[in-house]
């Protein structure tokens, strides 16, 4: 059973910050900012982009099932409009090469979804770093 009471004298402690530890510390300190600072801005940023790539992906695939679904609905009524949905979308294009880097719907939708959890991740980065600091 513990003796000691909450009025009782204490031992004194140790000196932790000493020449060296100090300078550990404010180490330490500095790369815990500098890891906070990183974290939270990729998390801004993947918060940013991916429900842009989410939404743009989802419209890509859905335009042209939709204009699919326009030109058999209007074929029996007008073939001049029919035609110029199935143009249309035609040029609606399955993929794009920028850069190197090929953008098709799907792509995009899991480009967004990854961005999704690289936000989680960095999320869960700056709530380490925080109380780390």
């Amino acid at each position: 059973m513990d003796q000691r009471t909450p009025l009782a004298p204490q031992p004194p402690a140790p000196a932790q910050h000493e020449g060296g530890s100090t300078i550990l510390s404010l180490i330490c300190t500095a790369l815990w900012v500098i890891c906070h600072f990183v974290s939270g801005f990729i998390q801004q940023i993947a918060e940013l982009l991916a429900p842009f790539l989410l939404i743009a992906g989802v419209v890509w695939a859905a335009v042209p099932s939709l204009t699919g679904a326009l030109t058999r609905s209007t074929a029996a009524a007008d073939p001049q409009a029919r035609d110029a949905i199935s143009n249309a979308a035609a040029a609606i294009p399955h993929e794009i090469v920028l850069g190197g880097h090929v953008l098709s719907a799907t792509s995009l939708i899991c480009d967004g979804i990854g961005l999704m959890a690289v936000a989680a991740a960095a999320s869960t980065l700056t709530a380490l770093a925080a109380r780390n600091m």
